[in-house]
């Protein structure tokens, strides 16, 4: 059958061994110095691992693959121990896997093991297992002294387009430039961002997670890097794991560009906060 499962690219992989902790289902194993996915049915193809690969050679691709199964996986999770399943069980249920996570719990219940899965909270409904798709709702949480009244701020975006896969490496606004490159959601969550961030900066802007482009950005980046004389690279990214991708992808095209240009890099909280 067809569907979503990772590729682990050998030629980048170095056997830091980083992904494994983040795959509680144990589709994950270090062989001959190299990350390796050891069986199709482990794999559920969520992504777990792909934030915590510190040089970007895990993404998610669509296939021919084995169905994963998630009995057979459960049977590989319970050697693990109690901490092994509650990581499992909260990553199926923060991406919505019901029928997955309902799959597991009969497991457990069959041989009468604990179910160690957090409540949900009031404010978290869910999605405690992927930080990145955790609903947060603070739409009860006051303003720190902010007044009511709209303030017109000017923007300090100078250059079009923004998004990675439609830049143009040759474009003149990359000649001296000072880098912004920015996750997605970064100017949404952070208020300030064209003040603190923007202003006399040339912007890129792309998603670590949901882009299925990461060798395309990183040649692109690494072009842009090379043929012009870029000043300065700040990376802002949010907090959550998946999106501490994006420094991964913007090092490697440094690397592979010959560049020694200090990377600055920020970090932004769900609360729209700078860490």
């Amino acid at each position: 059958m067809k569907r979503k499962i990772i590729r682990i690219d050998e030629d980048k992989c170095n056997g830091c061994g980083e992904c494994i902790p983040n795959c509680p289902e144990g589709a994950i194993q270090i062989i001959d110095g190299k990350a390796h996915l050891i069986s199709d049915l482990f794999c559920d193809g969520l992504g777990a691992c792909i934030g915590h690969c510190p040089l970007g050679a895990i993404k998610i691709e669509e296939r021919e693959a084995q169905k994963y199964d998630e009995k057979k996986t459960m049977e590989n999770i319970i050697k693990g121990g109690k901490n092994v399943i509650k990581a499992h069980l909260e990553h199926l249920k923060g991406h919505n896997q019901k029928e997955l996570l309902a799959q597991a719990i009969d497991v457990l219940k069959e041989k009468n093991i604990e179910i160690p899965l957090k409540e949900q909270t009031e404010h978290s409904h869910g999605a405690e297992g992927c930080p990145g798709m955790k609903i947060v709702d603070s739409r009860t949480k006051k303003s720190k002294g902010q007044s009511n009244q709209p303030v017109n701020l000017e923007s300090e975006l100078k250059t079009w387009p923004l998004q990675l896969k439609l830049l143009n490496p040759q474009a003149p606004y990359f000649k001296d430039a000072e880098l912004i490159i920015a996750a997605d959601c970064v100017p949404f969550a952070y208020p300030n961002f064209h003040q603190k961030f923007l202003k006399g900066k040339t912007l890129i802007i792309f998603c670590p997670k949901l882009d299925e482009a990461q060798d395309e950005y990183i040649d692109k980046l690494a072009e842009i890097f090379k043929t012009n004389s870029i000043k300065s690279i700040i990376t802002v990214h949010m907090e959550v794991p998946c999106c501490f991708g994006l420094g991964h992808i913007v090092e490697a095209a440094l690397k592979k560009s010959g560049k020694n240009i200090v990377i600055r890099d920020y970090t932004i909280s769900l609360q729209g906060e700078l860490i």
